[in-house]
C-alpha cells in the first residue's frame, strides 16, 4: 500500500502554493479564524517532503463547522476522520493527487502547539533535519501498511524531539527493521 505521494526533495515553491491557497482558505472560517499556519516538512525549507501543503487553522471556537464543511467543499477539500477529539481534517486532491491536508484546531489544541513546535524546531536545527529526513525515507522504503503505518511510525521520534529526549535512527525504536 503507497503513501498518498512520494517523498520529494525540498521544493521552495511549496511556501508560495500555501500563500497562494491561504486567502482562499481563510475565506471559509469568518469570525471564528485566529490564524493559519504553514505547518509539516514543506514548511521547513530544505526538508525533503510528500509534495502536500499541510495547512493548521487556530480557531477561537468550532461554532459553524456545517458552513466552513460547504466552503471547503466549493474549495475542493472533503473533510476526513477527525484526527482526535476538536482536531477536524481535510484533504484536497487535484486529478487524483493529494495537493493540501487542513488541520482545524481550536487554539488551545494540543496539536498547535504540537505541529507549530516542531514545525520550527526543524527549522532551527539542522541535526534533527537530517535525521527526520533520513527517517522518512527509510520508512517510505519499508511501508507496506499506507498512510497509518508511515504516521504510526514516524510518531516516537516526533515525541523524542517535542520532549528534548536524544534522537537516534538505526537499531532504535525509530528503526523499523525490529
Amino acid at each position: 500500500m503507497a503513501l498518498t505521494s512520494k517523498i520529494a526533495s525540498y521544493d521552495s515553491a511549496w511556501p508560495l502554493r500555501f500563500l497562494a491557497d491561504k486567502p482562499r482558505i481563510a475565506s471559509a472560517f469568518g469570525d471564528e479564524l485566529y490564524a493559519i499556519h504553514h505547518v509539516g516538512s514543506t514548511a521547513v525549507p530544505g526538508l525533503a517532503a510528500k509534495p502536500e501543503i499541510d495547512v493548521l487553522i487556530e480557531l477561537e471556537a468550532h461554532r459553524d463547522a456545517q458552513t466552513r464543511d460547504g466552503v471547503l467543499l466549493g474549495l475542493g477539500y472533503v473533510r476526513g476522520s477527525d484526527l482526535s477529539d476538536g482536531h477536524h481534517f481535510y484533504r484536497r486532491n487535484v486529478d487524483g493527487v493529494r495537493t493540501h491536508k487542513l488541520h482545524i484546531c481550536t487554539r488551545s489544541h494540543p496539536a498547535v502547539i504540537d505541529m507549530l513546535k516542531f514545525r520550527d524546531l526543524l527549522r532551527r536545527d539542522a541535526a534533527i533535519r537530517q535525521q527526520y529526513e533520513v527517517l522518512k525515507f527509510q520508512l517510505e522504503s519499508s511501508n507496506t501498511g499506507g498512510m497509518a503505518e508511515y504516521l504510526e511510525k514516524k510518531a516516537p521520534f516526533i515525541q523524542a524531539a517535542l520532549s528534548g529526549m536524544p534522537l537516534a535512527l538505526g537499531q532504535s525504536k525509530f528503526d523499523d527493521s525490529d
